[in-house]
């Protein structure tokens, strides 16, 4: 038994116990048969996934999980609820996966080491490398690591980016949260931190971000963020899929919900603001490179 947490609509978490779903099982086999889908994540990553003031779990990734509950819905005539295990780790949620304790994880970056194991659905967001450092560090430039003790988290993407990028830079990986490597930031005991940029300007939202800058301005090397699923699960993969690619379309199409959706985390007010011709440009491309929706279809 293991225990885990049921979002009740997408508000309020309550805590309950439930066996794992027979290995035997597709996922929507196993959503059909109990009604639920089972969601690795973290409770504090602003702003894919995180608990607000309300005590609400809301975020981008969340948003995308609902639309991928509700094409759940559709599909097997059943109402779906939510439910949430933490796990913070891209390795613990690849655990969780392959053992049957959870269905999906999303917030993920893709690498080709990842996908041996689990399957990935398209990229729902882009993000990059980037350094994270105090104001005035001028760490915005490969030679300028150079003996720089930058703190990455072990199981990071930005490893071997940073082993690249600058070889002769201090790789710092005690570390096992961003926000514990901001706390050594903080006391001199590292120069910067380098991870995903969209995970880092959600960090110092919690802090302080006047006082940090994230830089360059161009990423170190980019990487789209997706959900990792189990392995041969199509049918369960295309329900993903055709989920993102409906809210993404929705998106370059002017819907006013979803855009006052996007918004929210993204928009010039947003929590992490991107550029919208960036984010419709990279919408447009991931619609293209599948399919686009047939309006009538998706009513």
């Amino acid at each position: 038994m293991k225990k885990i947490l049921q979002l009740v609509g997408l508000g309020c978490i309550l805590p309950m116990f439930l066996a794992s779903a027979s290995l035997a099982e597709t996922v929507v086999e196993k959503v059909a048969r109990t009604g639920f889908l089972t969601v690795g994540t973290r409770f504090d990553a602003i702003p894919y996934s995180y608990i607000n003031d309300k005590g609400e779990l809301v975020g981008y990734s969340m948003d995308v999980l609902e639309r991928i509950r509700k094409r759940l819905e559709t599909r097997l005539g059943r109402p779906v609820t939510l439910q949430m295990i933490e796990a913070n780790q891209p390795g613990e949620k690849i655990n969780l996966i392959r053992s049957g304790e959870i269905d999906i994880a999303c917030s993920t970056a893709f690498t080709w080491e990842r996908a041996k194991v689990v399957d990935f659905s398209i990229s729902y967001s882009i993000s990059g490398i980037r350094i994270l450092a105090k104001k005035g560090s001028n760490l915005s430039t490969p030679q300028s690591l150079i003996g720089k003790r930058i703190a990455l988290v072990p199981t990071s993407a930005a490893v071997d980016v940073i082993k690249l990028v600058q070889p002769q830079a201090t790789i710092v990986t005690t570390y096992s949260t961003v926000e514990e490597a901001l706390e050594a930031l903080k006391t001199g005991k590292i120069d910067a931190i380098a991870g995903d940029s969209i995970s880092l300007a959600g960090t110092i939202l919690r802090d302080n971000p006047k006082i940090y800058e994230i830089v360059p301005e161009e990423a170190l090397a980019n990487f789209g963020i997706a959900c990792m699923v189990p392995e041969n699960n199509s049918t369960f993969l295309d329900d993903v899929n055709y989920a993102i690619v409906k809210m993404m379309q929705d998106y370059i199409t002017n819907d006013t919900a979803t855009v006052s959706q996007i918004d929210r985390w993204f928009g010039s007010q947003g929590m992490v603001p991107i550029p919208p011709e960036l984010l419709k440009g990279f919408f447009a491309f991931k619609v293209i490179e599948h399919a686009q929706i047939n309006p009538q279809e998706a009513k």
